[in-house]
């Protein structure tokens, strides 16, 4: 790492900060408790990107921020843009030379949709993710996970339009990084922050038992998808290694649990794999599974990876799966495949650099960012 780079790292990151920690900052400088609202509105509602544009800040409190803090830690360093022009995936280097990346989704009913990660890397291991097949690298501060969101608002609002919605399904598994995550979560919706409703935010997980009941008694409103992709133990575990740990009976439960102290609607996520779990036998199983329960199943093609040999089911076994669960009066929508020519699902877009890095050669459809 270049000796700029560590003298930036050893600086604050003020998108690590809650209000009540800028707060404790500069009146540990001296300065009025109130600077720290004027800080954070231009952080958060004006979106700036230096210290200088802070134009009502004192002289003094602008040097000092100059000199001790800085505004993000993402570097921009890729990024792609679907045939459609509505999904945007950008390739971001940390201070540490890890890797992430962050995709915008925009949808014809208005909905303006960043899909974000909370670490570099996964140790969770899904067979069909590529960030599962990378490995574990490290968790996401809190700020690296606001200032994703924070680069696609400021995008939309400079072409006249706004995000609307956050989902924490990007690289890494939000509540193996628990308390970064939550701590993300409180900020994106804090009215003195971004102020993204809590219901317009939903987080995904592969399972964590007891981190699922946890979540449930924070008092948030925030949504929970559940990656689900087999209704038998046997079949789970083949695809998401952590089901040997935490059984489907136990997720359920951590589920029911969920819903009865939220009263919040959860959502199953079922990648359908053509002749692995698209079958009627595995519809009629979730059906049974989860019959009576407060929930909707978010119905995924598989979105293909170059380590895993799957294929996405054909439309017609989409669609006599999807009949199988109405048949149990599950509720279920077909989700549209989005970024496919980009590389939108999680890791592929990074593990489509390290391919590159090896064999020196340009990715398809890569743009180097400015």
């Amino acid at each position: 790492m270049e000796a700029a780079s560590l003298e930036a790292v050893k600086k604050i990151n003020l998108y690590d900060l809650s209000l009540e920690e800028l707060t404790a900052l500069v009146v540990g400088w001296g300065q009025p408790a109130y600077r720290a609202r004027q800080v954070a509105e231009w952080l958060y509602k004006h979106k700036v990107s230096s210290v200088e544009q802070m134009t009502n800040l004192p002289r003094a409190l602008r040097d000092r921020l100059a000199a001790e803090t800085r505004i993000g830690a993402l570097e921009r360093v890729g990024e792609q843009l679907s045939t459609d022009g509505q999904t945007v995936k950008r390739l971001f280097r940390l201070p540490d030379d890890q890797l992430i990346e962050s995709v915008l989704m925009e949808y014809d009913d208005g909905r303006r949709t960043a899909c974000i990660s909370t670490q570099a890397g996964c140790a969770m291991g899904c067979v069909f993710c590529a960030t599962g097949q990378m490995g574990f690298s490290r968790h996401l501060t809190s700020g690296e996970i606001v200032e994703q969101v924070v680069t696609f608002a400021r995008q939309l609002e400079q072409a006249g339009d706004r995000l609307s919605n956050v989902v924490l399904m990007g690289m890494g598994e939000p509540l193996h990084n628990y308390e970064n995550t939550l701590k993300a979560i409180r900020r994106l919706s804090d009215p003195a922050e971004l102020g993204i409703g809590q219901r317009h935010i939903t987080l995904s997980t592969v399972g964590l038992v007891p981190a699922i009941r946890r979540f449930a008694d924070e008092g948030l409103q925030a949504g929970l998808a559940v990656s689900l992709h087999a209704a038998t133990d046997e079949e789970r575990s083949k695809l998401l290694p952590v089901n040997r740990r935490y059984p489907i009976l136990e997720v359920m439960d951590a589920v029911r649990y969920y819903v009865a102290r939220t009263g919040r609607r959860v959502t199953f996520e079922w990648a359908l794999i053509r002749g692995e779990n698209d079958t009627l036998e595995q519809a009629r199983r979730l059906g049974q599974l989860l019959t009576g329960l407060l929930c909707h199943v978010n119905l995924i093609p598989l979105n293909p990876t170059g380590g895993y040999g799957g294929a996405p089911s054909d439309p017609e076994r989409v669609a006599a799966f999807q009949a199988e669960l109405k048949r149990h009066r599950v509720s279920s929508t077909v989700r549209v495949r989005r970024g496919i020519d980009i590389q939108a699902g999680c890791g592929q877009l990074k593990a489509e650099i390290a391919r590159h890095s090896r064999s020196k050669r340009q990715p398809e459809g890569m743009v180097d960012a400015p």
